[in-house]
């Protein structure tokens, strides 16, 4: 299991931070890789994110000196989202087929998580995102179908999209975490404007879907303090809570998003003006 370590940063030293020093910190440039389990340790909130991709043998989740656990679940919670070919997650030796777009939340206490592809020729691509939890609840299926969709956005603001709650009180019960996929329609390209701040939850975004030259421009910092970062196919940014979350594109994408942080309410927005924004 391949490990990368990210501290946290305070806005008035991230306001210093020229582009070098934001991508080495926020950015995650590559999430998949064949035959790997790649995965990002954020101390913003401890959340782990990253991506499995299969190619022969089986890909396990494991604890270890950097978790300061025996098992990766003993004391956290995960969802997954399967973006590639079909594929199948095995749970304390129980076996759950996923296919494209399928999700799954996996509770505390699962003592063992692995990851197989069911077509090698077209491989499974499982993203994934954890945080730490004090209460267990039962692992959940969730399948594109069964998750909650809330349509938003208008043609004139170029931000029709429907957000689809896989992990969240609606589909299914956990102890912190929040998860699921935002799907644009063609010709909208922004995911949220006016942006927002949750300062009570962190965010990652995973942007995917998207054509080789076609680029998301992830705002980030403070409102009266913004920065940019340029995004590619199937990369991931750390959103600490103090910063904007919203974004603009060259072209059609999707992405998953997940939180952790003080509650679960998907509403508990600090909503912005457009004037706010510097």
């Amino acid at each position: 299991m391949n490990l990368d370590m990210r501290y946290g940063n305070h806005p008035e030293d991230v306001r210093r931070y020229d582009t070098a020093d934001l991508r080495r910190h926020f950015l995650v440039e590559r999430v998949f890789s064949a035959g790997e389990l790649k995965l990002t340790y954020t101390h913003v909130d401890r959340v782990i994110f990253g991506g499995a991709m299969p190619k022969g043998s089986r890909l396990e989740l494991v604890g270890g000196k950097e978790l300061g656990t025996e098992r990766f679940l003993d004391r956290r919670e995960l969802g997954v989202i399967n973006i590639g070919g079909s594929g199948r997650a095995i749970l304390d030796g129980k076996t759950i087929d996923l296919a494209k777009g399928d999700g799954l939340y996996v509770g505390m206490g699962t003592a063992s998580v692995g990851f197989e592809n069911a077509d090698p020729s077209d491989p499974a691509k499982f993203y994934m995102l954890s945080c730490p939890a004090h209460q267990s609840y039962p692992a959940a299926k969730i399948e594109f179908s069964k998750a909650n969709p809330r349509k938003l956005g208008s043609p004139e603001s170029c931000n029709v999209r429907t957000i689809y709650q896989y992990v969240h009180p609606a589909v299914c019960k956990s102890c912190q975490l929040v998860m699921g996929m935002t799907v644009l329609e063609p010709g909208s390209v922004w995911n949220t404007w006016p942006p927002h701040t949750h300062e009570r939850r962190m965010e990652v975004y995973f942007y995917f879907n998207m054509a080789e030259a076609t680029r998301v421009f992830h705002l980030h910092g403070r409102p009266d303090e913004t920065r940019h970062i340029v995004m590619a196919n199937e990369q991931a940014v750390i959103s600490p809570s103090w910063s904007i979350h919203s974004g603009v594109s060259t072209g059609a994408y999707t992405f998953i998003w997940g939180m952790a942080g003080e509650n679960q309410n998907f509403d508990d927005m600090d909503n912005l003006a457009p004037s706010d924004i510097r």
